[in-house]
């Protein structure tokens, strides 16, 4: 890769969450995710008391690979934004914004992602393309977990 060619996506979509806002928002905060991501164990190098607080540090290894995630920003119980790197694949920001839609809440979950290598770029295409699908499986395991079936 030659500088400023890195593939870069910015994804955005909806997740319908069968929870009011403060509980939904639970679910996407580091530890609340183990309730509906299969194989989610963030390990955190220095524990804290508030794992939502911004520069907080942890690790995981979902989906076959290792990230490392630094809390951004967060306003508790509404939002939460995250800098995630893979070493030699991507690096970007996740962020979920949660509003209240009836009894309910819908998160937007936003990815906005840079390749670090050619490989990458092609599985970050790939990624950008099936995005709806990601989503939705998102929105089924959360539906899952919440009514007992996760």
């Amino acid at each position: 890769m030659t500088a400023g060619s890195s593939r870069r996506v910015q994804l955005s979509g909806p997740v319908q969450v069968p929870l009011p806002l403060e509980a939904a928002f639970s679910l996407f905060t580091p530890s609340g995710e183990r309730t509906w991501a299969h194989g989610w164990d963030p390990r955190f190098p220095d524990p804290t008391a508030d794992e939502t607080g911004p520069g907080t540090v942890f690790q995981t290894f979902h989906g076959g690979r290792e990230s490392t995630w630094i809390v951004v920003r967060c306003e508790p119980g509404r939002s939460i934004a995250y800098a995630i790197s893979i070493p030699g694949q991507r690096c970007g920001l996740v962020t979920v914004v949660c509003e209240p839609s009836g009894g309910a809440t819908t998160a937007t979950v936003s990815y906005d992602l840079t390749a670090l290598s050619p490989a990458a770029e092609l599985e970050l295409d790939g990624f950008a393309k099936d995005y709806p699908s990601f989503l939705a499986l998102w929105e089924h395991a959360i539906a899952a977990a919440v009514n007992g079936a996760g």
